[in-house]
């Protein structure tokens, strides 16, 4: 069978085609695979979160603590600029500095039986009713666990003003935001209340003091869930 055209043999014609169609085929697909790929986007270094090394052993920095302090226009503002001005060397963030130690101390020595550091910073009042709860605790073979994490933030809330027959005492309002582990264990180490898991508290201390009086100092006065 005769399948020339002009002379030209068409089958040639026709498997040259075909091999021009495959030799595409193939370079596309080459192209694809074995082409020019967009570079990967590099994997960013995380910051080393486990603080500084010191002698070989991994020293823990806790994150800094968020101080809310009103603004000098407001209310609360105008009457911690009236403490400031009874009492010398006061500022709101030494306050809530001290607060925020204060805190920690008394945290550990309630759940340690520490009484000594609990009266010294505590109001008597206040201690009297830390103290009865430790001996309750201590009667029941009761353990407290409390771990401090970390302390998120610390707001005053509020600064009351009284005028006293020695002087003026002042109580300030301190809404204090941390991660704690809390839980109390009977006497056969089984849970009682709370949980080993860490849990995030908000509770509002007032810590109080009399202004301008050498030998004194803040001392707290309350102490609940906020």
């Amino acid at each position: 069978m005769d399948f020339s055209f002009g002379h030209f043999p068409v089958d040639l014609i026709l498997f040259a085609l075909v091999a021009a169609f495959l030799v595409l085929r193939l370079r596309s697909v080459l192209g694809r695979r074995v082409g020019f790929q967009p570079a990967p986007m590099p994997v960013p270094q995380h910051p080393d979160t486990a603080g500084k090394v010191i002698d070989g052993k991994a020293e823990q920095v806790p994150a800094a603590a968020e101080y809310d302090i009103p603004a000098p226009g407001t209310r609360v503002g105008q009457l911690l600029a009236e403490v400031q001005a009874q009492e010398a060397g006061f500022t709101p963030q030494q306050f809530l500095a001290g607060a925020q130690e204060a805190f920690r101390q008394v945290v550990k020595a309630f759940a340690e039986g520490d009484r000594a550091t609990l009266q010294a910073r505590l109001t008597p009042a206040v201690y009297a009713s830390f103290e009865a709860a430790i001996a309750a605790r201590d009667a029941a073979g009761e353990k407290q666990r409390s771990e401090i994490q970390a302390i998120r933030s610390l707001a005053i809330e509020d600064v009351r003003l009284v005028k006293l027959d020695v002087g003026t005492g002042a109580a300030i309002d301190v809404r204090i935001v941390s991660d704690q582990v809390s839980l109390l264990v009977d006497a056969q180490g089984q849970p009682v209340t709370g949980t080993d898991a860490v849990t995030e508290f908000s509770d509002l201390w007032t810590f109080e003091r009399l202004l301008g009086v050498s030998g004194t100092g803040w001392r707290l006065a309350s102490a609940r869930s906020a």
